[in-house]
């Protein structure tokens, strides 16, 4: 028997150049295998021009790093390591399939945040309201 779990995929964003680029979303989902390669799938639909950033990443072994948020606007964005697997094009959108994996970061984003500003000497007040503008912005941390 096969066992697979669906999300609704309410906002989805790709690091490059580092930074995060957000897709606006006409839907999305993710759907968690559950097999022993903990392999998820993501697909998104959205504009067609917004094939153009993802096309040049079918048929090659290029992981990106993307995230996204699940089910509910409140959740932490999940990130995944993914590969392209292919580009559908419909009347009025494009559909983009990856394939990969969650990175397996077990500490949570506000931990890595703070972690961050406090090695920047950042303290009081000022670390306070730096703290509060990126846990809106989600600034890409590094491992």
């Amino acid at each position: 028997m096969v066992h697979l779990k669906t999300f609704k995929m309410l906002s989805i964003e790709r690091f490059k150049e580092d930074t995060f680029i957000s897709y606006p979303l006409i839907d999305g989902i993710i759907i968690n295998q559950e097999n022993s390669h903990r392999t998820w799938i993501l697909e998104m639909y959205v504009d067609h021009k917004y094939a153009e950033d993802f096309l040049p990443l079918i048929d090659t072994d290029e992981v990106i790093e993307v995230r996204a948020v699940i089910s509910y606007p409140d959740n932490e964005p999940a990130g995944f390591c993914v590969l392209v697997q292919g580009i559908k094009y419909f009347e009025n959108k494009v559909s983009i399939l990856m394939k990969g994996t969650l990175k397996t970061h077990r500490r949570q984003y506000a931990e890595q945040l703070l972690d961050k500003l406090v090695e920047e000497g950042l303290t009081g007040d000022e670390l306070l309201a730096r703290f509060r503008s990126d846990m809106m912005t989600r600034p890409h941390l590094q491992p």
